[in-house]
């Protein structure tokens, strides 16, 4: 990474997956050994069931498999999946299991018949799978064979099939109980700061003094870790040290900024979460990060109070897009006045919805009157688009607010122009919110949310909203 100037996010998660790359071959180029398997890969993969020979033998065929599968271009690997999609559960043993636990009377002879009814359901491919972690780095190179292979399985089923069996074993290996929380300084190994560079998903690292700001003495940064995974981070959280609720990412990204006494600070601010492994997808980690966190900063520092996040709310303007297009009835007469005059005449502009005119005017948040006029307006909305609308299945539709609110967290309050990057206009039009963990509060949230759809938020907050919810 350059030391001085800024990093691209995209270049550095490739460099990470090459060095991976190259680091799986030489590690797996001593276990595989020699050639002697057959080259076509639906042979190869019928050799590792097979499992002739011993311990030694199976870790080879499975490296060379693997090997095969790093190995191949973009088709090559698809043609990969779809071949191992094939090793599914044999129809014919299936349909004899099934007759053979209904004829069964007594009941030693249906627990046998129900155990080999068992077998016969889990797909031989579940057990190549498998196999897979007895080489070295095994678990990682699954992870990444999953996150390819979810680029592929929606609309066919089956790979769906496949990543189903895929997403059963993930599961079960990254339980949180063999999850470990470290924290991540300025200390840490490079390679892992790199990784943290790499894998940022919220607010862009770029540079290793921004990175150093990140995890200075008012400031923590958490990861969780797998036994199997030790060099790979697979969520981290980012916290500042404070005194009050954030309403400013950019105050608090300030690399000119006095470091504060964290003795001092009474409210800790969950800034960016990140997930890292694209392949464990749709197994949420981030609950529990957080509650552990919050236990482990409640212990080093008292005189913590309060424990909240200064989220993005990145679907805002994807809906008002969506609702300006459908050309609906967003604004009151007042508002559309208010808004437009403040735009001024524009030729050609005249029948354009002011709201519309307004997001693609290029700075217009640095425009004071502007920015006030459109404040009311998009502070409203946005209350609305957090507390009332839902994505088809009774959830917030914001995918952020659905996770915090799914935590037991209560939305306490909006932010005007806490995040005036590009990102931070184009989704949320510059808008971020807290949401506030209150201990106490946790779990009566979480249930009426997810049990009920209701969706805690201060009164101030439910006020924008009148008429919504």
């Amino acid at each position: 990474m350059n030391r001085g100037g800024p990093t691209d996010t995209a270049a550095a998660e490739r460099g990470l997956f090459d060095r991976a790359l190259r680091r799986l071959l030489t590690a797996w180029r001593d276990v595989a050994g020699g050639a002697g398997e057959p080259a076509d890969i639906a042979e190869q993969m019928r050799a590792c069931l097979e499992a002739k020979g011993g311990e030694v033998s199976a870790r080879a065929r499975s490296a060379r498999l693997a090997q095969a599968y790093l190995a191949a271009d973009a088709e090559g690997r698809l043609a990969f999946l779809r071949t191992l999609a094939g090793f599914d559960a044999d129809p014919a043993l299936l349909q004899e299991a099934l007759r053979a636990a209904a004829d069964a009377v007594d009941p030693p002879a249906r627990a046998r018949a129900l155990a080999r009814l068992r077998r016969v359901l889990e797909a031989p491919r579940v057990r190549l799978l498998t196999q897979f972690t007895s080489i070295p780095e095994g678990v990682k190179f699954l992870v990444d064979m999953r996150a390819e292979l979810m680029r592929h399985a929606r609309g066919d089923p089956a790979l769906a099939a496949l990543d189903d069996d895929f997403r059963s074993l993930l599961a079960a290996w990254f339980d949180v109980g063999f999850l470990r929380l470290r924290r991540i300084d300025w200390d840490s190994p490079a390679s892992l700061l790199e990784k943290l560079v790499g894998y940022e998903a919220v607010h862009e690292i770029r540079s290793w003094r921004d990175l150093k700001n990140r995890v200075d003495s008012d400031r923590r940064c958490y990861a969780f870790f797998h036994p199997a995974m030790e060099g790979e981070p697979l969520i981290f959280v980012e916290v500042a040290l404070v005194k009050g609720l954030a309403d400013n990412v950019h105050a608090l990204l300030d690399e000119k900024a006095p470091v504060m006494n964290p003795a001092e600070a009474d409210t800790a601010i969950f800034y960016s979460i990140s997930n890292c492994q694209r392949g464990l997808s749709g197994i949420s980690f981030g609950n529990f990060l957080i509650k552990q966190v919050v236990d482990r900063l409640s212990a080093e520092f008292r005189n913590l109070k309060t424990f909240a996040t200064l989220s993005p709310i990145p679907g805002f303007r994807r809906w008002l897009d969506e609702k300006l297009a459908a050309e609906d009835r967003l604004l009151t007469d007042d508002e559309a006045d208010r808004l437009a005059e403040a735009l001024g005449a524009a030729e050609g502009e005249e029948e354009r919805h002011p709201l519309a005119r307004l997001l693609a005017r290029r700075g217009w948040h640095r425009d004071a009157a502007l920015a006030e006029a459109a404040r009311p307006v998009l502070l409203r909305l946005c209350a609305r688009y957090l507390l009332a609308e839902s994505d088809g299945r009774g959830r917030a539709r914001d995918p952020v607010a659905h996770f915090h609110l799914t935590n037991g967290a209560r939305a306490e309050r909006l932010n005007w122009l806490a995040d005036t990057s590009d990102k931070g206009l184009k989704e949320s039009a510059g808008l971020m919110v807290n949401y506030l963990y209150d201990r106490d509060a946790i779990e009566a949230n979480h249930e009426a949310y997810v049990g009920e759809g209701k969706r805690a938020a201060a009164t101030a907050l439910k006020r924008l909203a009148r008429g919504w919810v």
